[in-house]
């Protein structure tokens, strides 16, 4: 079995020519099943920051398969237990929020993986494999599950190099938020000195041989983080979009000057 992510990642034919990806906040299947429609190349089912649960996830990650769109599912924590009912409920690229080093890198991988290469517990049936009819699941299941983690402090940078090197992580994402906040410039991500510190982790991933992920407010931002190397992009979320343009069209109907004419001509 293949990763579809990794699959993505080596993509060169992709509209952007890299994949470009969102956040899906609003735990909503169908909002989900939109953000598959309308384009986006991969979308983070986030657990992490908002009220969804493993019997909604299913319900997302059902939604997701019928579009284009492949799915992430980030984990509210680097919790093996939660991780092996994540991947039971069918999900293959998980992401780990706040990883700090190279142990908590490498539990991350024990939990994604079955015996002997990490802890995963064996269940019979399970949606992960499809119901027990996907053959010699438990051999394969493995090579099928990618591992993104998270590096979102200063603290973290000063491990990117070992936390790259981890046989079993996939690819790094910078979290921009927590990481500006971290750094003194709380709400302010395209600070100069964050997207310097980015920049200089990019390559040191990149030599490790691993991809780079990252996620930008606006286009604009998308723009500056592809210019330093990052290679799949996510930006804003659903919510954020949806706010977003909300807030524009009530802006231009509340701005417009309405006139009445009450002469009758």
């Amino acid at each position: 079995m293949n990763n579809p992510f990794k699959t993505l990642l080596a993509r060169k034919d992709l509209p952007a020519g890299y994949p470009v990806g969102t956040f899906a906040m609003a735990a909503s299947p169908l909002t989900a099943e939109a953000l598959g429609c309308v384009g986006f190349d991969w979308a983070v089912v986030d657990m992490e920051h908002t009220p969804l649960d493993l019997d909604n996830l299913v319900r997302m990650l059902q939604a997701i398969a019928g579009t284009p769109m492949l799915p992430i599912t980030r984990v509210p924590w680097n919790d093996t237990v939660m991780v092996k009912r994540v991947l039971d409920a069918g999900a293959q690229t998980v992401m780990f929020p706040f990883v700090q080093n190279a142990d908590e890198a490498r539990k991350a991988v024990a939990a994604c993986k079955y015996a002997p290469q990490g802890v995963r517990g064996m269940a019979a049936m399970s949606r992960g494999s499809r119901f027990g009819t996907q053959p010699d699941y438990f051999k394969v299941a493995n090579d099928a599950v990618s591992v993104v983690v998270q590096i979102e402090t200063p603290e973290a940078l000063t491990q990117v190099d070992a936390i790259a090197g981890v046989d079993g992580v996939d690819s790094v994402f910078l979290g921009p938020g927590d990481l500006s906040g971290a750094m003194g410039h709380v709400g302010n991500p395209m600070h100069a000195d964050v997207v310097a510190a980015m920049a200089r982790a990019v390559e040191r991933i990149h030599a490790a041989g691993k991809p780079v992920g990252s996620v930008a407010g606006t286009a604009e931002a998308v723009a500056i983080y592809r210019g330093i190397g990052v290679d799949y992009i996510g930006c804003a979320s659903d919510l954020g979009l949806m706010m977003r343009q909300c807030a524009a069209v009530l802006s231009a109907i509340r701005s417009q000057q309405v006139h009445v004419n009450t002469t009758g001509y």
